[in-house]
């Protein structure tokens, strides 16, 4: 039981990273500090698909999966599993992702824009309002 619990959780674990990394730069216009999360996660990202480096959650998942007894994961690993194929037309996976490129650069440039215009940060929202003098 402990084992599959791992490899759920790894699963979960990897979904929510992934999210992440496609919004997780709008997340920082509200929560600026999320930015350099978002920067790692990015880069994470760039690697994993430029050079092919293994993710630990694909790792920590398909260890639990044996584990537990059940089926490792597939060669191509998580994405294979979950994604392609399942959210998208596996002949689709460059433009797929294309559009994750382009919501991490529209986000960053969202970011810088935001912070541009208002380099400490305040939304406005969390601002008191200004005291009028006579």
């Amino acid at each position: 039981m402990a084992y599959r619990l791992i490899g759920e959780a790894a699963m979960v674990v990897h979904f929510l990273f992934l999210g992440f990394m496609a919004v997780g730069g709008f997340l920082a216009w509200r929560w600026p500090r999320l930015i350099w999360a978002h920067l790692a996660v990015a880069a994470w990202g760039l690697m994993s698909v430029v050079i092919g480096v293994e993710c630990p959650l694909t790792v920590a998942e398909d260890w639990g999966r044996r584990n537990a007894g059940e089926r490792a994961l597939p060669p191509g690993g998580f994405i294979d599993h979950y994604i392609k194929g399942v959210i998208y037309p596996a002949e689709y996976t460059d433009l797929a992702r294309l559009v994750v490129v382009i919501l991490v650069l529209v986000s960053w440039l969202g970011y810088l824009w935001r912070r541009r215009r208002n380099p400490r940060g305040h939304t406005g929202a969390d601002c008191p309002p200004p005291v009028h003098q006579r």
